[in-house]
C-alpha cells in the first residue's frame, strides 16, 4: 500500500483525530506494515507492548488462555486501534490476538509516536486531555458497576 493509503487509515482512528495532514504523514512514514495469514498469532497475552497496531484490513480475534483453553474476548475489524497505551507507557498485552483471515496492520512504535509529540507540543496537550477524559470515563463506569460486585 502507498503512504497515502496509510495516512487515510490513520486519519480514521479516533486517537489521531485532530492531527494535521503533515502530522499524519510523519506518523504514516514511521509506521511499519505487517501482514498475517489466517491463524497466525499477532501477539500473545502477557507480551511486552512497545507499539500500537491499526487494523488496516481483515479481522483479528482476541482471546485469553485459561486452563489450557482459548477463551474468546472480542473481534476487531478494520480501523481498530490495538494497544494504544503502548504508545505512551510500558505495558503488557492483556489478551492474545490471532488473524481470522488475511490481515494487514500498521505498527506504530512508541519512539516514533513520542518524536511527533515532542515536535508538536500542542498535539501532546490535546492528546493528554483526551486520554485524561477517557480515563475519567472509565473510572466513572467502574464506580457505577461496583455495587453489582459488592
Amino acid at each position: 500500500m502507498a503512504l497515502d493509503d496509510d495516512i487515510r487509515i490513520l486519519s480514521g482512528v479516533a486517537l489521531f483525530e485532530g492531527f494535521a495532514p503533515d502530522q499524519l504523514r510523519l506518523l504514516a512514514f514511521g509506521a511499519e506494515r505487517l501482514d498475517f495469514r489466517r491463524g497466525e498469532i499477532v501477539f500473545r497475552e502477557g507480551d511486552k507492548a512497545e507499539a500500537a497496531f491499526i487494523l488496516a484490513e481483515g479481522t483479528i480475534e482476541l482471546f485469553r488462555e485459561r486452563q489450557g483453553k482459548q477463551v474468546p474476548v472480542g473481534t476487531l475489524e478494520p480501523g481498530a486501534l490495538i494497544g494504544e497505551y503502548a504508545l505512551i507507557t510500558t505495558t503488557q498485552r492483556p489478551a492474545s490476538a490471532v488473524a481470522a483471515g488475511a490481515v494487514s496492520l500498521l505498527k506504530v512504535d512508541r519512539r516514533s509516536f513520542r518524536r511527533i509529540l515532542e515536535e508538536y507540543p500542542d498535539l501532546a496537550v490535546r492528546l493528554y486531555r483526551r486520554i485524561a477524559t477517557d480515563f475519567q470515563t472509565m473510572v466513572d463506569e467502574i464506580d457505577r458497576l461496583t455495587p453489582r460486585f459488592s
